[in-house]
């Protein structure tokens, strides 16, 4: 079954419980930094919406809280992310390794680690 697209609020909480393991959604909430915490219904309305999407399960419960842990994996989910961000520019990774280049996003070490990571691929093909 294909993951739904996630937003990029959504995508905050599901890092947090990637981080942190399964959480309620007042610890989800105390993740985020305090000046710019959201409110606790808007965490638990993103919660609901991962749930609905099947990236997000209820754990168990305690007392009354519900601890949500992540049925998406991290490295699933930024597959997916890197797919839908390919497909703004055509299916090609040139454009977006220039503008990560550009924008500074990308370092001559980013670089020889990615080379590293394509020659070793490349030997496995074999």
């Amino acid at each position: 079954m294909p993951q739904a697209r996630v937003s990029r609020a959504e995508l905050k909480v599901i890092q947090a419980l990637w981080d942190h393991g399964p959480s309620s959604v007042r610890e989800v909430q105390e993740t985020f930094p305090e000046k710019h915490r959201p409110a606790y219904t808007t965490v638990q309305t993103l919660m609901y919406r991962l749930e609905a999407k099947n990236a997000v399960k209820r754990a168990k419960k305690i007392g009354g809280a519900h601890v949500f842990e992540a049925v998406v994996s991290r490295n699933a989910t930024g597959r997916k992310l890197v797919a839908e961000l390919l497909e703004l520019f055509g299916g090609s990774a040139q454009p977006v390794m220039s503008q990560l280049i550009e924008s500074g996003k990308l370092t001559l070490e980013d670089i020889e680690e990615a080379q590293a990571i394509l020659r070793k691929a490349t030997r496995s093909d074999r």
